[in-house]
Order: C-alpha cells, then sequence, then structure tokens
C-alpha cells in the first residue's frame, strides 16, 4: 500500500513538474509564429494555382497582385486574338474600316483548321459580326479574314501585331500568326498578355459588347444560300463566374489551356492570366482562384477630381507665367489594408522654367505618399504654348505699359 502511494506521489509531483511548460498562452504561440504564418500563408496561395505560369493584374493602374514565372516564354494558343482583337479596333477608331463594312473570306481564311464558324471563300460578313466570331467563338478563319481586310495579308497584320507589342512594352513576345494556332517561334508570357489584355479592355470597352455573348446566331449567306451558324462563348467562366466580364481563351496540344480572365466587383478591375493549365477545369479553377483573391485583397484610391496648381512663372517668355494641369487623375491599390485616406499629395513644380514652352509640356509633378512612404507620381503640364521673348515683343510690352 505504502508502495503505491509513493508512486502515486511522484506521479503528481512530475505532472506538477511539467505543467508550466503547457500553459502556454495561445496568443503568445500566435505572435511568436507570426513571419512563419506569413511565409506559410504565401507559400499556400503559390500552391493553390496549378498551373506554370499565371499573374494578376489590376487593371486601372496596371499593379501587379500577384505572380508565378510570369516571364516565362510559353505559346498563348487563341489567347494571341487579344491582340489581334486590338488592332481591329485601332482600325475602328483611326476611321479605316468601319462595323457595318462587308468583308470578302479568301481561300486561305476559309483553310484555317481548328476553331471556326465555317466561313466559306467569296463568303461576305460584316466586322461587326466577324468581331464577334473572334470574341465568341474563337474563329480563326475569321481572324486571318479581318487581317487580311487590314493590311492586305496576314503576313503584314501581323507585323503590326509585333510592332503594337513592342510600343506596349511586351519584351517576351514574338507573333507568328493571327490566331494563335501553334506554330514555332510563336511565343509570350503570362505578363504580356496582361499588358495587351489591359490595353484592350481600357483603350476599347466595347470589347466587353461581344466577349459577354453566351449563345447567339449568324446567317452564312453564300452560293449554296443562306443557313444559320450557332455561336457559343468558349469562355465558361462568363457563366460560371459572377463577377466575370470576359476576355479570351485559348487551347492547343503545344499550349495546352491558356485564359485572360477579365472580371470586376465593385470598382476593382482584374486581369488573371493563367498559361498551360493541364485541363480547361483547371484553367477556370486557377481563374477563380486568383480573382477571387483579388477581390479580396484590393482596395483602390482614385482621385475625384484634378487638383487646381496655380500658374507657373516662365523665364525668357512673351508670357511672364503659363497656366498648368495635372496631366492624369491619380489611382492606386493598396493589398495590405492601409487607410487610404492618409494619402497626401505634394507638388513640385521645376525651379527654372523658361521659353519657349510647348503646349502639354512637362513643368512639374504631384508627388503622392502614404504614411510617409512615395507611392506615386503624375505629371504637371502646361495649358498652352509660350513663346520666347524678342526685340518686338519686348518693345510691344514697353509700348503698352506706358499707354497705361
Amino acid at each position: 500500500m505504502r508502495y503505491r502511494r509513493g508512486i502515486s506521489a511522484i506521479l503528481m509531483c512530475f505532472v506538477l513538474f511539467l505543467q508550466p511548460v503547457y500553459a502556454v498562452p495561445m496568443e503568445e504561440n500566435e505572435s511568436g509564429n507570426s513571419q512563419e504564418n506569413s511565409t506559410e500563408s504565401k507559400k499556400n496561395e503559390q500552391e493553390q494555382i496549378s498551373a506554370p505560369s499565371a499573374i494578376l493584374m489590376e487593371a486601372s493602374t496596371g499593379q501587379i497582385i500577384y505572380e508565378k514565372n510570369p516571364d516565362e516564354k510559353l505559346p498563348p494558343a487563341s489567347v494571341t486574338k487579344v491582340m489581334t482583337l486590338l488592332l481591329i479596333f485601332d482600325a475602328l477608331k483611326s476611321g479605316q474600316i468601319k462595323l457595318e463594312d462587308e468583308v470578302t473570306t479568301s481561300e486561305y481564311a476559309a483553310s484555317m483548321g481548328g476553331s471556326q464558324v465555317f466561313l466559306e471563300p467569296g463568303e461576305t460578313q460584316t466586322v461587326n459580326t466577324l468581331i464577334k466570331c473572334i470574341s465568341v467563338a474563337s474563329a480563326n478563319d475569321a481572324c486571318v479574314t479581318m487581317a487580311e481586310y487590314i493590311c492586305g495579308n496576314e503576313e503584314e497584320f501581323v507585323k503590326k501585331m509585333n510592332q503594337r507589342a513592342k510600343n506596349l512594352g511586351m519584351k517576351n513576345t514574338h507573333f507568328v500568326n493571327c490566331n494563335g494556332l501553334d506554330a514555332d517561334g510563336h511565343l509570350t508570357t503570362a505578363r504580356d498578355i496582361s499588358l495587351m489584355s489591359r490595353e484592350l479592355i481600357t483603350t476599347y470597352p466595347k470589347i466587353f459588347d461581344y466577349c459577354n455573348i453566351w449563345m447567339e446566331n449568324i446567317t452564312h449567306k453564300t452560293k449554296k444560300g443562306e443557313s444559320e451558324f450557332g455561336l457559343t462563348n468558349t469562355n465558361k467562366l462568363i457563366r460560371q463566374y459572377e463577377y466575370a466580364t470576359g476576355l479570351k481563351t485559348g487551347s492547343t496540344s503545344k499550349a495546352k489551356f491558356c485564359v485572360s480572365a477579365t472580371g470586376r466587383k465593385d470598382d476593382i478591375d482584374l486581369i488573371a492570366v493563367i498559361m498551360a493549365a493541364d485541363d480547361s477545369k483547371a484553367r477556370v479553377r486557377d481563374a477563380i482562384t486568383l480573382l477571387n483573391y483579388g477581390f479580396g485583397k484590393c482596395q483602390k484610391y482614385e482621385e475625384k477630381n484634378k487638383k487646381q496648381i496655380p500658374p507657373a512663372k516662365v523665364k525668357g517668355g512673351a508670357e511672364r507665367q503659363v497656366n498648368v494641369q495635372q496631366k492624369d487623375i491619380f489611382r492606386y491599390v493598396d493589398t495590405k489594408g492601409a487607410d487610404l485616406t492618409k494619402i497626401k499629395r505634394k507638388t513640385r513644380m521645376q525651379s527654372d522654367i523658361k521659353a519657349p514652352l510647348k503646349k502639354g509640356e512637362k513643368v512639374g509633378e504631384s508627388v503622392y505618399y502614404l504614411n510617409g512612404k512615395k507611392i506615386g507620381t503624375r505629371d504637371i503640364v502646361t495649358q498652352e504654348s509660350v513663346k520666347k521673348i524678342n526685340y518686338k515683343i519686348s518693345l510691344e510690352n514697353i509700348l503698352e505699359q506706358y499707354a497705361l
């Protein structure tokens, strides 16, 4: 009996000895591991995207929210058509073509394989209809038809595509065709796709009128007569994701499954690019994951109007001062939960502004700060031109003063 009591006493002492070790408060444990948890969280976000290359951009600012191997050169499949559509809208804006123009399909354009709307040689369709065929049904034959209409042949059109890409800063892109069919050297990156997608949706928001069509019929008019053909949107996100607004899918044996997915929630517009996903479901899943991540993280600051800036003094000019204005409204996207009401703006003018000055010439900048950290700038430019003073103008100024 004494032996058992002795054993019990020893066990009780052992438990009391160990108890303080396990009595660490929950808050202390969490605080001590916060950095590890943050690192683990980022790792988990990375692992949630199964595709080998992806990027998430906020459209109004171009700010990158997430990236995974964004500069890896990969075949883009039909996401190529984002650039094709961009050049079509450029031609519409310049007046080179009109939506109601009738365009004739060549034998070469009609011979395209892959996704198509089965245009026949000699068949005519309006530019408006061909844009629908490209945006909704990802029609390769419609792409070549429009390329030939704008530039005479696909080769010249592709040159314009590459030049437009260069102008947009798409450093790792080379197009070989206008529709994205597999071809040696036809490569781009997730980052570059986000750049051309941003240009398309911000410069030509009318594209949303097309890429949001779910189903619609077109009419083939050929020598054989008229027949209806149904277009169905290749972008399943339009039906599966409530915030989806576009933009373009693509898939080939080399490229696998790609998408440039645009979405809007409240005042936030996002572009999620997925490249080389294993299948269409993985492509959709990754795109939704990125868009949800962005909508959960982003809050946007946007100036309501441009601030008034006093006229700037001009040296050696026919006028002693020049009216100036801030060139663009400032926008900023925060992903860290900052208090955006604390954004401050400071105006910095050039100390030595000399004539002559052209209208729109930069003479200073507005600098924006958040909690003392610089977060962006906007140019301050002249609102009119100012000529350099000369003898005649000086004499006129003197006479004007005496006349007064």
